[in-house]
């Protein structure tokens, strides 16, 4: 969608309609921006990373970029309307909204936001900036470093707020300022959308003594549906951690977030490692293989398949997991066959099958007196790569065949792939085996999300890769809707600018344009997300394809659904809505007609982790429909006295937790019927 850009004739009408409907706005008046200026710069991109839209008249957010000349316009009228007006530089209306440059000059680097003080916040390339004077009244967000100069500062006024950036936000809105949109909320500015679809990648390493309720109650509020919990801590029973994991399952079913074992085969577990020397893998050096964190042991070993195969179902067992994760299950290293001393695998067995198919041993590719010699011919090194690429295949295979035999037992297990992308990142099928093209036919036989992992050789490239990776993979599977994507935000190797770790707009930009290509979003991993990025996350990870204001009414359409922060009682389609809670209607896929109501349904169904497809409010409670590939958790505001699943009554026990009711409902496609146990006073604030 295109930003529009306003002359200052335009942006004066735009005020006057801002002034007229100020009185009558809805809470949805707040998804549009406007922009005062020749060019739109990278506004657009950083404004639509959190929802907002290139809006109508009756926008209030303006960004005025530098020079525009719009003296005429009644500015302090216009905050009082509750505009948000967003200064650019040095313009009449910074002048006359009190930001005025001073003759000083400051060269500007690096930089330190109030938002995350101790993080280093460098520029690529350094500008000379005039030095701002900034109204007494104005909070200073940014400062350059050694010499302090406010570099983004905002303040209150009447319903509105200003906030001043001396420059650019940059060409894609994130170079210069991380935390512009952290500055707008801290002024009061609410992004317009809500997402509660996300998963998370979880290790217990980093959070051994937490307060798991606190935890699993921060992840839901920020927008997180399912946690992939590192299982291979839990692989040998352990009375402390095992009690430790229960409780971190609980936590988080209390709060409706389903809970994955993640599983890193061919790593099985340090005790494994140890105990079974016979099995672990060799690399070219006929070295064993532990490689980083990972101790990998020799899956293609019948002996070490069945060990390790039953020790997944005793784990698969022992917990109350919602699904499992395969996660991985390929080879060593990301520098490929040139470094023998992390290349596998080089173990007995597969030397062995290499040898019998193509008639010599793997090793003479690195025994410089053989004519396989790598150096000298590419011809063997290629079909150990083929090879390898092929048992990578059928390893995967064999590993969801496993968890299949578990699930015929687990219904409501879901089953996760995550594998590491090769259709962006071409060079990754020759160094670590990955094929999607072998492994994605699977999703015709078996029911699977593939989670394609970002490789670390592309962290540094923007956010833009991720609608590039979704073509790169349509082609490959009729099941677009069994596609995820997984992004590391963590420390990046590469020269990065302006922080080593996605934050602020650049990590909104990466979970929008994922959310926008994907049916799934994943983060690797909960700990590493800044504490100062939760809050927005949901909006950034929000999908609408249309808003559109009719009157009092306002069409909004989303392809997976989505919240809106509203007050009071609401009517979609014309219809009393019964899916809403914490200040935010829910709605489902497609196109929602959304208006204010007079009276609120008897039972509402407050969080709900599946996907909705239907709500309607009945005399006496909520009928709802939902898919989900794993147990769905519902959560009521009142004490269902009658549960009906597909239209017969259900064995659902509802369970008391804070704020409601919770029901545990099975995966697939489901209709869900329930009576509250008595009748309801009109709920306000829903």
């Amino acid at each position: 969608m295109h930003s529009r850009v306003e002359t200052v004739p335009a942006i004066a009408a735009c005020v006057l309609l801002l002034l007229s409907a100020a009185s009558s706005a809805s809470a949805l008046s707040e998804t549009g921006y406007r922009i005062v200026g020749a060019e739109a710069g990278s506004w657009p991109k950083l404004f639509s990373a959190v929802g907002f839209v290139p809006g109508g008249g009756d926008s209030p957010i303006i960004v005025v970029r530098p020079g525009a000349n719009a003296a005429e316009i009644n500015w302090q009228g216009v905050l009082e309307s509750g505009a948000v007006v967003v200064l650019e530089g040095e313009s009449e209306a910074a002048r006359s909204l009190g930001f005025r440059s001073t003759s000083k000059q400051v060269r500007v680097g690096s930089l330190v936001d109030v938002h995350a003080p101790k993080l280093p916040i460098i520029w690529a390339k350094a500008l000379e900036l005039p030095v701002f004077e900034v109204p007494a009244a104005a909070q200073v967000f940014a400062k350059e470093r050694w010499e302090g100069a406010p570099l983004t500062a905002g303040y209150r006024r009447g319903k509105g707020a200003v906030l001043w950036v001396a420059v650019s936000p940059g060409d894609n809105g994130y170079e210069r300022f991380p935390y512009v949109l952290h500055a707008l909320a801290s002024l009061g500015l609410e992004a317009p959308f809500r997402s509660r679809r996300l998963w998370a990648f979880f290790d217990y390493s980093y959070r051994m003594r937490v307060d798991l309720d606190y935890f699993a109650a921060r992840w839901r509020k920020a927008g997180i549906a399912a946690l992939h919990v590192a299982a291979w801590h839990f692989y040998d029973p352990d009375a402390e951690r095992d009690a430790y994991l229960n409780r971190l399952i609980q936590a988080c079913h209390r709060k409706g977030i389903l809970v994955y074992a993640w599983i890193e085969l061919p790593h099985v577990s340090e005790k494994f490692w140890q105990d079974h020397p016979e099995w672990r893998e060799k690399t070219a050096l006929q070295q064993d293989a532990h490689l980083d964190w990972r101790k990998l042991m020799n899956l293609i070993n019948r002996d070490c398949f069945r060990s390790v195969s039953q020790g997944i179902r005793r784990l698969t067992e022992r917990f109350d997991w919602d699904g499992v994760n395969l996660a991985e299950l390929y080879f060593e290293s990301l520098e490929g066959y040139l470094n023998p001393a992390r290349f596998t695998p080089m173990n007995a067995d597969v030397r062995a099958e290499f040898r019998k198919l193509n008639g010599f041993d793997p090793l003479e590719l690195y025994n410089e007196s053989s004519p396989h010699f790598h150096k000298k011919t590419a011809d063997g090194m290629r079909a150990f790569l083929e090879y390898r690429a092929g048992l990578a295949k059928r390893l995967q295979e064999e590993w969801i065949g496993v968890i299949e035999e578990v699930r015929a037992g687990r219904h409501n297990l879901d089953l996760v792939l995550t594998h590491v992308d090769d259709r962006f990142e071409t060079q990754m099928r020759d160094l670590i085996g990955a094929d999607a093209a072998r492994l994605l036919p699977l999703l015709d036989r078996h029911d699977f999300t593939f989670l394609i992992e970002d490789p670390a050789t592309i962290w540094h490239l923007g956010p833009e890769r991720y609608p590039e990776i979704a073509r790169r993979y349509q082609p490959l599977t009729r099941r677009q809707d069994k596609l995820a994507i997984d992004i590391n935000i963590v420390e990046r190797y590469q020269d990065v600018y302006p922080t080593k770790q996605q934050t602020g707009v650049e990590l909104y930009q990466l979970v929008n344009l994922a959310a926008r290509s994907f049916t799934r979003v994943a983060l690797y991993f909960e700990n590493s997300i800044l504490t100062q990025d939760l809050p927005l996350l949901p909006s950034a990870a929000a999908v609408v394809s249309r808003v559109e204001r009719r009157e009092e009414k306002t069409v909004i359409d989303s392809p997976y659904g989505v919240g809106v922060p509203w007050n009071g009682p609401a009517r979609v389609n014309g219809k009393p809505w019964p899916v809403a809670g914490d200040g935010v209607v829910w709605l489902p896929p497609g196109p929602c007609v959304l208006e204010r109501a007079t009276q609120s349904p008897p039972l509402h169904l407050i969080d709900f982790n599946g996907d909705l497809r239907t709500a309607t409010a009945t005399g006496s409670g909520i009928d709802f429909t939902y898919t989900s590939p794993a147990r769905a958790f519902a959560v009521l505001d009142r004490k269902p006295s009658k549960i009906e699943l597909d239209g017969e009554a259900a064995a659902v026990e509802a369970s008391p937790v804070a704020g409601g009711w919770l029901l545990t409902l099975p995966r697939g496609q489901h209709l869900v019927s329930v009576s509250a146990e008595k009748p309801a006073e009109a709920v306000g604030g829903r």
